[in-house]
């Protein structure tokens, strides 16, 4: 009986402390995982196309969604910084732009870039597909 009272105990702290363990990875995964690289126009475009570099622009992600797109950016402006969006989506419902980040940590992930109705940033989200 004692030993079942030692394993429920243990197994309890180990569940609270894998949670917590995982919430902060959560919380700071986009920085990590996409925090390396300084914004650099060049390099992005570059990358738009290249197929050797399996996390091709996600490097730069993190610091282009952090410090470069404020909120209220025209949608020409975010257009004119990054190039051609690799999706491109306007309807009643969405209007966003997504950029290929390439695969990073073996998952596909974009940048998904949302705009207000007169085509000034909302937001921006790494987004994994």
């Amino acid at each position: 009986m004692k030993f079942i009272n030692i394993s429920s105990i243990a197994l309890a702290v180990f569940t609270v402390l894998l949670t917590i363990v995982f919430f902060t990875w959560w919380a700071f995964k986009d920085k990590v995982v996409f925090g390396a690289e300084k914004f650099d126009q060049t390099k992005w475009i570059q990358h738009a196309a290249t197929v050797e570099q399996e996390c091709k622009r996600g490097d730069m992600a993190y610091d282009l969604q952090q410090n470069i797109l404020i909120k209220g950016a025209r949608k020409e402006a975010v257009m004119a910084l990054l190039g051609r969006p690799s999706i491109e989506e306007v309807n009643e419902k969405s209007n966003a732009i997504e950029y290929d980040l390439g695969k990073c940590m073996h998952v596909y992930h974009g940048l998904l870039i949302f705009f207000d109705q007169n085509n000034e940033l909302l937001q921006s989200r790494i987004s994994s597909h």
